[in-house]
């Protein structure tokens, strides 16, 4: 198949045959004819929309001579592909790898290294959308179907229609990289997305939080302390329904209900159903254990109930603000000029950063937290230059 784009003809490798392993001898075998490969192409199925404790439920990898669709769950053991993925001989092609090294590393302890992100590599090249659709449309004409989205990849047996579409979000990935790595290369910026990938390869699953569950509730931090106390009973009681039905706390109540709920704070079963923030079928299931959360809220002693975490950053002199602005108005400058998103280049933080740890020399900007090595060296002298300049009158 010939497919356009731009001014060239590309003509992607895709495996046609799909295999389809479920076995820990089967994946023994996979694993050794993946070894052989210097690149390969990853992603993953998870559960998180439909259990409270989500898992891998599927491993996508193409190598230029297979592709292949892994079932872990019937796999005692992953241990096989570790090796693999944590070879630095051989590349690890991922679209937007954030979520998927955490889940890797959470299920299976394992490592990835020479990752190199699509979706990180697009938004360095400037595309305005950076999708893999989208990615995969600009370079091969192609749309990927994506009517298997949101189903549960925990269920089994697997039609045989989604077992082909999770193999077709790694079908052209090698192909992309290749695209992606020549155009990288030509705007001098393959190092730039090198090192934001090994970056990521680092990142890990966040360790167990012991704060109130609230701090995890968008709006919550509007409430007042009685109405917190409330809310964090009723989070309480939903987590562990949740965990009882093995279910998302979301697909349980949603969590702008309980924000209401810890307001209004109905005292009976028939002004809780006056107020329509739930269906009858959740009043009928839960109806009682919410009136009960909320009255073990509403009586919280004064002295137990609990406050919202307030984090202030220390106010900014005058100067600071117009010396951030200034390095704000050279940042959307040569944005523009590369033709990248502002925060790709430098985020709003790390320039507030850089202005307030007034570094003097380059030895001193590289001991600024959160930089990058080719932030550093590719403008690390234009950055010491602006923050030595007075900034101008506003």
């Amino acid at each position: 198949m010939l497919l356009l784009t731009g001014p060239e003809i590309i003509r992607p490798h895709m495996p046609e045959t799909i295999h389809f392993i479920d076995t820990e001898p089967e994946m023994a075998a996979a694993a050794r004819r993946l070894e052989i490969h210097p690149i390969l192409a990853v992603d993953l199925e998870a559960d998180s929309m439909f259990h409270f404790n989500e898992r891998i439920c599927l491993l996508q990898i193409a190598s230029p001579a297979d592709l292949y669709v892994i079932d872990p769950l019937p796999i005692p053991n992953m241990e096989d592909l570790a090796p693999v993925m944590a070879s630095q001989a051989i590349r690890k092609v991922f679209h937007g790898a954030d979520y998927d090294v955490r889940c890797l590393i959470r299920d299976y302890n394992i490592n990835i290294r020479n990752l190199f992100d699509t979706e990180i590599a697009s938004r360095f090249l400037g595309y305005p959308e950076t999708g893999l659709n989208a990615v995969i449309k600009r370079h091969f004409n192609m749309e990927l179907e994506k009517k298997f989205q949101k189903k549960d990849w925990s269920q089994r047996p697997l039609p045989q229609e989604m077992i082909a579409y999770a193999a077709n979000d790694v079908r052209y990935l090698l192909d992309l990289h290749d695209i992606l790595e020549r155009e990288l290369a030509e705007k001098g910026r393959l190092d730039w997305v090198l090192e934001e990938c090994e970056l990521l390869s680092a990142v890990r699953p966040d360790p167990p939080n012991d704060n109130p569950l609230f701090t995890r509730c968008k709006g919550a931090g509007r409430l007042d302390p009685r109405s917190l106390g409330v809310l964090e009973a009723l989070l309480e009681m939903r987590r562990e329904k949740a965990r009882q039905k093995d279910r998302p706390p979301f697909k349980i109540i949603g969590h702008t209900a309980l924000l209401t709920l810890a307001q209004k704070r109905p005292e009976t079963m028939k002004k809780l159903q006056a107020l329509n923030l739930l269906s009858h079928k959740q009043i009928n299931m839960h109806g009682r254990d919410i009136l009960e959360a909320l009255q073990i809220g509403a009586n919280l002693p004064a002295d137990q109930l609990p406050s919202y975490p307030k984090t202030r950053r220390p106010r900014q002199s005058a100067e600071t603000v117009k010396k951030i602005r200034q390095l704000k108005r050279w940042r959307d400058n040569e944005a523009k000029r590369l033709a990248i998103d502002p925060g790709v280049f430098f985020s709003n933080t790390q320039i507030a950063t850089i202005v307030e740890a007034g570094p003097d020399s380059i030895e001193a900007l590289s001991a600024v937290n959160g930089l990058k090595k080719w932030q550093i060296s590719n403008y690390g002298t234009k950055l010491l230059e602006l923050l030595q300049q007075e900034a101008p009158l506003e």
